[in-house]
């Protein structure tokens, strides 16, 4: 199975962890990325992500063909959010699951490494005094 979205609710955690494995896998990895309250020593308020959706859904589309390509992976699911994302919610999703966890680690860090390099997302902070388009960071 393979499931790869873009939306601007909140994504549902518990209920995409129960249908991202199957009976044949022996680990389920998974990255949640999540808006913190505090960044580069200022208190966020929430994020805004900008997207550029239909070159975001075919570059993410094309990160999850190559892993499902690359490593034999059962089921991957990716979805990021975009509009605004409140302290605490997860902004992006992703899970493998595959036999063996090697193959599992190294498919879940190509998918949001490559993510951040290459699809059209730009994520905003938001403080009290203002707000901050923010590159990706070391």
């Amino acid at each position: 199975m393979k499931i790869v979205q873009m939306q601007k609710e909140p994504i549902d955690v518990t209920g995409l962890l129960h249908k991202s494995g199957t009976v044949e896998d022996g680990a389920i990895l998974t990255f949640i990325g999540t808006a913190r309250k505090n960044s580069m020593g200022r208190e966020v308020h929430y994020l805004h992500y900008d997207v550029y959706e239909d070159m975001a859904m075919r570059e993410l589309d094309k990160i999850v063909k190559h892993a499902v390509e690359t490593w034999p992976l059962t089921n991957c699911i990716v979805i990021h959010r975009y509009g605004r994302v409140n302290i605490g919610e997860a902004s992006v999703f992703i899970a493998v699951s595959v036999k063996h966890r090697e193959e599992g680690f190294a498919a879940l860090r190509y998918i949001i490494d490559t993510i951040k390099k290459t699809v059209p997302i730009w994520k905003k902070e938001h403080y009290a005094d203002g707000s901050v388009w923010v590159s990706e960071r070391p």
